[in-house]
């Protein structure tokens, strides 16, 4: 039996990485699938080449290619294509359920543990007899170091979880760093042992076994200083082991250089030497005995303390009886300075280096855009959209609202119209009663009203089938527990996840009835006023009063100076309204550059990426100087909104004042406020039509989005509910595979699967002018279901 430690084999299970990768790539590339059908199939038998196989360099030499592809394939994909991989713990039980996550970086890393695991049970089938079998194993343990050290620097901080993935215990960060010190101690072992066997200088061979424990006790210190979580990892006997090792090769060194001492004539501190020896042997023989550890570890650390106590017994007597030296205190010894006879550890070159594994034509996926560099499109086309939007759109928007909120608080047009066209209605407002009759504006807004209606009720069904599903599976886990004890967590804590998505839902549904029903009741205040707005012309006119007849009979005529100041008026107004038309034509133009800038930032992105080799880990930040100079050029734009909203602040304080000016020079005429009255109160049923019509578009598209979310939603608790049911299929075919006394034993529970979600879709438009709470795209999520499931040297 082997005095060294194996790591074992991540199990994993075959996978279709066909369709989810051609699903990623008809629904984010602009490439058809079909052109990379080649590089799919490569892909499959690659994986399956690494996943099947026996021990032997051949499965190293599979496992290094397909992490050299997992390097270019991760420049060219995102982690997450919902593709899922599962693995078992490195050191799980047969009948464990693997860890399933959709996450290439959780591959890659996987990939990187079992040419590490391999490159352990290669050394330890190597024949430690002979040097050359000692350097067989002191090399694959080498390259199991540096994979590691490649691990936990380059792989590991790529690795990111989602809140709701269920962390692999076996890749924390403690677990690999006590794994790389401890292929770093078996290393340096193998160097100790091959010095002994090449007759080596014990002052060396003390040396060396003083490296040796250091590196041990490096290993057990990591483990023993780890979350409870990683500790609990490890299988019961390797801490007592790595504690045992340290201890024995501390005993070693000191045994070693007290033969040292010995031939130096230092026979007192020979024997001070052998007495430290002795309570490190102590220390080993104990741990081993009483940590399970391997009993070729145990034979060791008493065979060390057999011959210590024998070396012992006879310094005390030559001392005693000859030499008469003083024994120092152990304080006082000497520290042995540590030495090593293995080449420092680095990477294996397949790692740090994949072209020595694979040529550029061989690369998975060459011809595809990296998708940093399409991920960098899409922020930039984002961040050129909320641009446009907010700083052009919203603010001319806001500019305009403020201008009609303005001008109906001064009564205008309708007051200076009123006077201007004392009979008739004023081109303006004819204008507008023509957009409405046209549109069958009141029969459009009832439409849409129950549009809406419809919509929400179909998005509550939705919500209420996905609570059905929750239900069912939560009675059948109740009824299955009522039949024998099931070893994991009851339904109402296992779904909690999805239970609490499934209330936000709820309640961002309830908010949004409320604001529908703000929508209905404004309809029904100005139903009938913008009903007025589809009369014949003729009959919106005679609903109008006219102020162009006195009692008298006799036309009525405005004074000199009111006509003076309403000529001033409509001068400022028209003047407002080509300032609103220059808005217009500035939002037409950034939209016309928008469109046509597409292909220009795609162009720029792609001679960028083309500068990089093909397994570079680009970042999307890595575009974002091209991106800043593309922006640049709406700052044009921008500053041109600004200055209109300078000219625009000026026009308003001079329209205001003007207008108080014409208001105290009007005559008192009560027949021309009435039609003032009549004509302000048709502009604002326009104004209030416009409104209800744009909520009622904002309602129907959020209803749309929302449907969406929901129907993902209630096909995460499909998921969800199948693999429960797989779940009590694989325990009850572990059940039957244990005899009696294993199902009597108490074990760990199973751990529960977790509702894992994944963001798959734009953001959904919000009802911010109605205050309904904007929908988060983090919040929008979807479920992803997990697949089923050595010779020794002593002294």
């Amino acid at each position: 039996m082997a005095n060294l430690l194996t790591i074992p084999l991540k199990k994993s299970y075959e996978v279709d990485i066909q369709t989810p990768v051609r699903d990623y790539i008809h629904q984010h590339c602009a490439a058809h699938p079909n052109q990379f059908k080649d590089d799919i199939e490569r892909w499959q038998k690659l994986r399956r080449d690494y996943v099947d196989g026996g021990i032997h360099m051949d499965r190293v030499d599979a496992a290094l290619r397909y992490h050299a592809q997992l390097v270019c394939i991760l420049a060219k994909l995102p982690t997450d294509i919902n593709l899922a991989i599962p693995y078992a713990h490195a050191f799980a039980s047969r009948n464990a359920l693997p860890i399933t996550l959709n996450n290439l970086a959780f591959e890659r890393v996987c990939v990187l543990l079992n040419i590490v695991a391999l490159h352990t049970q290669l050394a330890a089938a190597e024949d430690r007899s002979n040097q050359e079998g000692i350097k067989r194993a002191v090399l694959n343990y080498r390259n199991a170091a540096g994979t590691l050290h490649y691990m936990i620097t380059k792989a590991l901080p790529s690795l990111h979880f989602l809140p709701d993935d269920e962390v692999p215990a076996d890749l924390s960060e403690d677990f690999l760093k006590s794994l790389e010190y401890l292929m770093k101690a078996q290393a340096e072992e193998c160097g100790w042992q091959n010095a002994k066997l090449a007759s080596v200088k014990n002052g060396l061979v003390a040396r060396l076994a003083q490296k040796t424990a250091s590196e041990y006790s490096a290993a057990a210190d990591v483990i023993a200083h780890a979350s409870p979580e990683t500790k609990g990892s490890f299988p019961s006997h390797w801490l007592p082991h790595l504690e045992a090792k340290r201890s024995h090769f501390y005993a070693v060194a000191q045994y070693r250089k007290s033969i040292d001492e010995n031939e130096g004539n230092k026979y007192g501190v020979e024997l001070a030497r052998l007495t430290l020896a002795q309570l490190h042997a102590k220390t080993a023989y104990d741990r081993a005995r009483r940590g399970g550890v391997v009993q070729t570890v145990v034979q060791d650390t008493k065979s060390l303390l057999d011959n210590v106590a024998k070396d012992i017994a006879r310094a005390e007597r030559d001392n005693d009886l000859i030499y008469h030296q003083d024994v120092p205190a152990h304080s006082a010894l000497p520290e042995i300075v540590i030495a090593s006879l293995i080449p420092k550890i680095e990477p294996p070159t397949g790692l740090t280096q994949i072209h020595t594994l694979i040529s550029d034509d061989q690369v998975l996926f060459k011809d595809l855009l990296a998708w940093a560099a399409r991920e960098a499109i899409n922020i930039y086309n984002d961040r050129k959209q909320n641009l446009i939007e907010e700083r052009i759109i919203s603010a001319t928007r806001d500019l305009d609202e403020l201008i009609s909120q303005t001008l109906r608080e001064l009564n205008l047009p309708a007051s200076l119209e009123a006077l201007e066209r004392p009979i008739g209605l004023p081109p303006s407002l004819l204008k507008k009663a023509e957009e409405v009759r046209l549109a069958n504006g009141p029969a459009t807004i009832n439409a849409s009203i129950e549009d809406v209606q419809r919509l929400a009720k179909q998005d509550m069904d939705i919500l209420n089938e996905a609570l059905d599903i929750l239900d069912e599976e939560a009675s059948e886990d109740e009824a299955l527990r009522k039949e024998r004890p099931l070893p994991r967590p009851p339904s109402h804590e296992a779904n909690a996840v999805l239970v609490e998505k499934a209330s936000r839902y709820r309640n961002i549904l309830e908010e949004a009835a409320k604001s529908d029903e703000f929508v209905r009741e404004k309809w029904d205040d100005w139903e009938q006023n913008i009903v007025e707005l589809t009369w014949d012309q003729a009959d919106l006119e005679a609903a109008v009063p006219s102020s162009t007849i006195k009692a008298t009979g006799r036309l009525s005529a405005a004074s000199p100076p009111t006509q003076v100041n309403a000529r001033k008026l409509r001068a400022l107004l028209d003047d407002i309204e080509r300032l609103k038309r220059s808005r217009a034509r500035i939002i037409e133009q950034a939209q016309n550059v928008a469109e046509a800038d597409e292909e220009v930032i795609r162009s720029r992105v792609v001679r960028v990426s083309a500068g990089f080799v093909k397994w570079a880990d680009m970042k999307p930040a890595m575009f974002e100087d091209q991106s800043d100079e593309e922006l640049a050029k709406y700052d044009g734009y921008v500053m041109e909104v600004e200055e209109s909203e300078r000219k625009q602040v000026e026009l308003l304080d001079e329209i205001r004042a003007r207008n108080e000016v014409f208001v105290q020079s009007r005559k008192e005429d009560p027949s021309v406020r009435e039609r003032e009255a009549a004509l302000q109160s048709l502009d604002l049923s326009y104004h209030k039509y416009k409104e209800i019509k744009r909520n009622l578009e904002e309602g129907y598209q959020f209803y749309n989005d929302l449907a969406s979310i929901l129907l993902q939603f209630k096909e995460a608790c499909k998921q969800w509910r199948t693999q429960r049911k797989q779940e009590i299929h694989s325990l009850s075919q572990a059940m039957q595979a244990m005899s009696l006394e294993e199902v009597k034993r108490p074990g760990k529970a199973p751990p529960s699967p977790k509702p894992t979600t994944r963001a798959t879709h734009r953001r959904p438009a919000s009802k911010s002018s109605l205050g309904l709470p904007s929908l988060d795209s983090d919040e929008w999520e979807t479920y992803v279901m997990p697949s089923p499931p050595s010779g020794s040297e002593r002294g």
